[in-house]
């Protein structure tokens, strides 16, 4: 064991839902780690660090998109030494990391909850460039009218075939998307059940052009809109930060100000934060 006093106890652990936008949509898991920590320190928000020879700082991340995808919904865990004020934790945190990566949201865990049992579903917004709507949704029909579309995807253990259609729950056109002048465009909004192995967007895609041979000319640009609870009756997914907030109210007298900023989006994100998918 090495010596010296053991590390600070964690009295105050806070949940962080950040986006990942434009240029740093191709930044690695582990360079936004690295952009994380380096945050921390600089926004002076005292992190607990692990024992050891190698102690590392308490930051733990929940369903984390795939490199070259956009989201508005990514999550992290910091356990801290000392309490803070929630509202000051998300400013300050915010203003110590890059654009594209911003944070929409901080509130308190409370003790014995897991956040990732929550994240059941997420929501996708797939743009695909030179894709006539038409024949999109009749690809999307298809799809959803089998009873199982088989996959295959390299993985770390090899070669793995697996169904893309079981994860499914919703996959439809967007058309409310406004279409270019120029080109066509069609744009998909599905839902995808979190199972394993994990199906995502570009494994949904393999199965379309499966089973209606559709091959958008380029590639698809891709963002994650949500991840949460998913209400099987309705469809829809809830916000997995809604119990915390119900079960601790954050202190001090800015924090509803602040909270209700965070949720809002900035105008035209859904259009703007596209992003390549890569498979």
């Amino acid at each position: 064991m090495p010596d010296g006093p053991a590390p600070a106890p964690v009295v105050q652990r806070l949940r962080v839902r950040y986006a990942k936008r434009g240029r740093l949509r191709f930044t690695s898991h582990r360079d936004i780690s690295r952009a994380v920590e380096r945050a921390v320190r600089r926004a002076g928000i005292p992190v607990a660090f692990s024992a050891g020879f190698t102690p590392h700082p308490k930051i733990s991340y929940t369903g984390a998109a795939p490199t070259g995808v956009a989201s508005e919904a990514e999550y992290l865990e910091l356990g801290l030494t000392d309490i803070r004020d929630p509202a000051r934790v998300r400013a300050d945190l915010d203003a110590a990391l890059p654009p594209g990566l911003d944070v929409l949201d901080v509130v308190p865990a409370p003790a014995g909850t897991s956040l990732a049992d929550r994240l059941q579903a997420s929501e996708w917004r797939i743009r695909l460039d030179g894709v006539d709507p038409g024949a999109a949704e009749r690809a999307v029909a298809a799809f959803m009218a089998a009873e199982r579309i088989e996959v295959e995807r390299l993985t770390k253990k090899g070669r793995r075939r697996f169904d893309a259609r079981a994860a499914v729950s919703a996959c439809e056109l967007d058309r409310r998307a406004p279409q270019a002048a120029d080109a066509p465009s069609a744009i998909l909004r599905m839902v995808v059940r979190h199972v394993t192995p994990a199906v995502r967007p570009d494994d949904v895609l393999a199965g379309l052009r499966q089973v209606a041979d559709l091959a958008p000319p380029s590639p698809p640009l891709v963002t994650r809109l949500a991840q949460g609870p998913l209400d099987e009756a309705t469809g829809e997914l809830a916000d997995p930060l809604d119990p915390d907030r119900d079960a601790v109210p954050p202190p001090g007298d800015d924090a509803g100000t602040a909270h209700g900023a965070a949720q809002e989006r900035p105008a035209g994100t859904e259009s703007a934060d596209v992003v390549t998918a890569r498979s």
